[in-house]
């Protein structure tokens, strides 16, 4: 379990394969604009980022959106699954809206392939999209690296904060509550006072090099 959640270095060696990362992934710089994206999700239909800033017949225009790069096998992933959910629903009135991304390759961890994805957004009873990052383009072009991974959006979807949702999985230990803080900010017309933390989570599962 240690080695299948220590922070992605650029390569991992397994026996003779290697998995690597992407030499462009980077992080999104604060103050970028979001790379556009076009998923499939669990409910089987194509989802863009755009979809989640455009006002529909029985929404209005998303005053924020919160993209979490996350999967369903991390022990980190399964703990805040639940402080995910909450925020999603508490925060759902103020027009803020949550995507979550599956970027691992099956092949590497067969618990995260579509199927289950399915299977896992049934049983939580998901209140957001999720998506699955078949290439693992998505995750490259935000520069993705941990699961969980948050790329805060503001409402023209130029990046205002990404890192951790906090700074311990156990909310009995939480002492620093960085994406609640940050998503408050945007809302208040304010600017994020930490827009950078350092995400934490199992390594993105990057396909194995040919």
């Amino acid at each position: 379990m240690r080695f299948r959640c220590l922070i992605a270095g650029a390569v991992l060696t397994l026996g003779s394969a290697a998995i690597t990362r992407p030499l462009a992934a980077e992080e999104l710089a604060i103050g970028a604009s979001a790379p556009a994206f076009s998923l499939k999700g669990t409910d089987g239909a194509m989802s863009a980022l755009s979809d989640f800033v455009t006002a529909a017949k029985d929404r209005k225009p998303a005053a924020a959106v919160v993209v979490v790069f996350t999967c369903n096998h991390c022990p980190f992933a399964k703990a805040y699954e639940p402080i995910l959910i909450d925020l999603a629903t508490r925060y759902a009135e103020h027009n803020v809206r949550f995507v979550l991304i599956n970027s691992n390759d099956p092949k590497v961890a067969p618990e995260d392939s579509y199927e289950k994805m399915l299977e896992r957004a049934n049983e939580k009873k998901y209140p957001f999209p999720y998506l699955y990052d078949a290439n693992q383009a998505i995750a490259t072009a935000y520069g993705a690296t941990v699961t969980p991974h948050i790329f805060l959006l503001d409402d023209k979807l130029v990046l205002r904060y990404r890192g951790r949702v906090n700074d311990h999985r156990d909310p009995a230990q939480v002492k620093s509550h960085d994406l609640v803080a940050a998503i408050d900010a945007l809302l208040a017309g304010k600017e994020v006072a930490v827009p950078t933390t350092k995400a934490f989570g199992c390594t993105i599962k990057w396909k194995k090099a040919s």
